[in-house]
């Protein structure tokens, strides 16, 4: 079947970015083949619990959206979505231990003679809220999908909507606990600061969150998902997901093989890796963010017309910056300062977001100009308004959330990471961890061993039940994993290692920057649909640009 073609739009979505866009940047020989993932330790059998069956569990009672969650669907659609809320147990093992409710929303086949099914859509973080995800499903996917399927969004347990773990009991101790860490700590004093907030924020989850705290796993969000496409009435699931969304996708393709239909995995975890071995997971996702930074100013060098940080070297002067940093924050002339971990926190959320580059390229140029006399900076260095990317309000580095969702909302980043990654450190180790990293990979290595690794070894979970492996399951049709060579948050070579860790999978490739790929490239996003609705797989090996470069002009409103 052919499918429609639509003009690029830029897009942040509701809970996870995915856009990039195509670059013109060698691709080195490091992306050419993944490299070898060791098996997790210790490896689980496979002895999933039985699938549910359509019948055997109530069925999801939908009805009205709160008109809050609504509010951004055109009045003509409305008629098209509903929403509900759907218990599963805390425990799946132990289904007496009570139960926690879901929230969901389904945006309807526009064309319900032609529905092929409903299709879960998960957007990562872990932390992402997936509610209201069917309201922006043409961000995400081809006419045909939003016309073929029911989209169905869902928070996951403990995120938003859907019994928030929570492990703070006001917002004022969360501020207080979160001002307490530092994102790049150098400091003898930083560095206390920020392993003692890690405990302090244990032992307020130890208080405060619940039985939920011992049940975050991605094996327990996989069995309620599981429930969910029972409830819906589907034999066979259909799946979408971003980031640590393909985690979910993963999973269940191995927990349920033969309920597996369709899954579309766009940024692709190591899923052995990740849950093997969290530390050294952690350590190759930094190497994501300096290949992306790389290919970011090897990009604004190629585009020097239209990258206002171009003039000289790109990578000497932000070598500077990060220099001068690590040293001393830079003040602007109204007295805002911008020190180490602003900058680098806030570099890498702008690294997954294309749309981003050029305001990042003028603020770059304006700090740049502060601490040489000699530069020119591409707007007046006064005020906030000097620096509106690098100063503008962002999600917690440590997470993907939806930086609408205020931190307080739920602790549900942590919950799952520290649950499902295996760290055999302690805090003891971790600033000589920072050290060794911060060598290897300057701009980011010691801001990511301050991150898990330093707080899930005080995490407070008992003997969670994890699903570590195996991955190989033969899954009636393959699945298809999309990837991008430049990709910050989920490096390119995990997409290949998830590719050649499952049973039966087919991935193709974007040349592009930014973090996932669906809604950005209309071939992968025609193969997408393809596939989703009549199963046929996109030939190996193949590699497509996305609908805009870097440092295009934004398309218009």
């Amino acid at each position: 079947m052919g499918i429609e073609h639509r003009p690029f739009r830029r897009r942040v979505l509701a809970a996870a970015v995915v856009c990039a866009t195509a670059v013109a940047v060698p691709v080195s020989a490091a992306l050419a083949a993944p490299e070898p993932t060791p098996p997790p330790s210790p490896a689980s059998p496979r002895t999933a619990p039985a699938a549910a069956d359509v019948g055997s569990v109530a069925p999801v009672e939908w009805g009205a959206c709160d008109p809050g969650s609504v509010e951004q669907v055109p009045p003509e659609q409305l008629h098209l979505y509903s929403c509900a809320s759907y218990p599963v147990p805390i425990d799946h093992d132990d289904p007496a231990s009570g139960t926690v409710d879901l929230a969901l929303m389904r945006r309807a086949a526009a064309t319900p003679d032609a529905r092929v099914g409903s299709l879960f859509l998960n957007p990562g973080g872990p932390g992402g809220s997936g509610l209201t995800l069917p309201a922006t499903g043409e961000t995400f996917f081809a006419r045909p999908v939003l016309d073929r399927f029911d989209l169905i969004g869902f928070d996951p347990r403990g995120v938003g909507a859907s019994a928030p773990l929570r492990c703070f009991t006001t917002a004022e101790e969360a501020a207080a606990n979160l001002a307490k860490q530092v994102v790049m700590p150098v400091s003898e004093a930083e560095i206390e600061s920020t392993l003692g907030a890690y405990r302090e924020y244990g032992d307020y989850c130890a208080r405060n969150a619940g039985p939920l705290i011992d049940h975050m796993s991605t094996k327990d969000v996989t069995r309620d998902l599981d429930l969910l496409r029972a409830a819906a009435g589907e034999e066979e699931l259909n799946f979408a997901g971003l980031s640590y969304g393909t985690l979910i996708g993963a999973t269940y393709a191995n927990m349920f093989p033969e309920r597996t239909r369709a899954m579309v995995l766009d940024g692709n975890v190591d899923p052995a890796l990740r849950t093997g071995d969290g530390l050294r997971y952690d350590r190759e996702r930094t190497d994501g963010f300096d290949i992306a930074l790389d290919a970011y100013l090897a990009e604004c060098t190629a585009d020097a017309a239209r990258c206002a940080f171009s003039d000289g070297d790109p990578r000497a002067k932000f070598e500077a910056l990060r220099t001068h940093l690590r040293n001393q924050p830079i003040t602007l002339p109204d007295g805002t300062t911008v020190d180490l971990s602003l900058f680098t926190g806030n570099t890498m959320s702008a690294l997954n977001v294309p749309g981003l580059f050029p305001g990042l390229a003028e603020d770059l140029q304006v700090l740049y100009s502060l601490i040489d006399p000699a530069a020119t900076a591409t707007r007046a260095a006064t005020g906030r308004e000097a620096l509106p990317t690098l100063l503008a309000a962002r999600p917690h580095p440590r997470t993907d959330a939806d930086p609408r969702t205020p931190y307080t909302a739920d602790d549900s980043y942590l919950g799952v990471n520290c649950t499902d990654k295996p760290f055999g450190n302690t805090q003891d180790e971790i600033p000589a961890i920072a050290g060794e990293w911060e060598t290897a990979s300057p701009a980011f290595g010691r801001s990511q061993a301050f991150a898990d690794p330093a707080g899930c070894p005080v995490w407070p979970n008992a003997e969670p039940d994890t699903y570590t492996g195996p991955w190989n399951a033969a899954t009636p049709n393959p699945l298809l994993l999309v990837g991008n060579y430049y990709d910050p948050a989920t490096p390119y070579v995990f997409s290949q290692r998830m590719a050649a860790q499952l049973g039966n999978a087919r991935l193709v490739t974007a040349d592009a920057h930014g973090h996932c790929v669906l809604g950005s490239s209309t071939p992968i996003d025609d193969l997408a649909a393809e596939y989703l609705i009549t199963l046929a797989v996109p030939a190996q090996g193949q590699v497509f640009p996305t609908d805009a470069r870097p440092f295009d002009p934004a398309p218009p409103a």
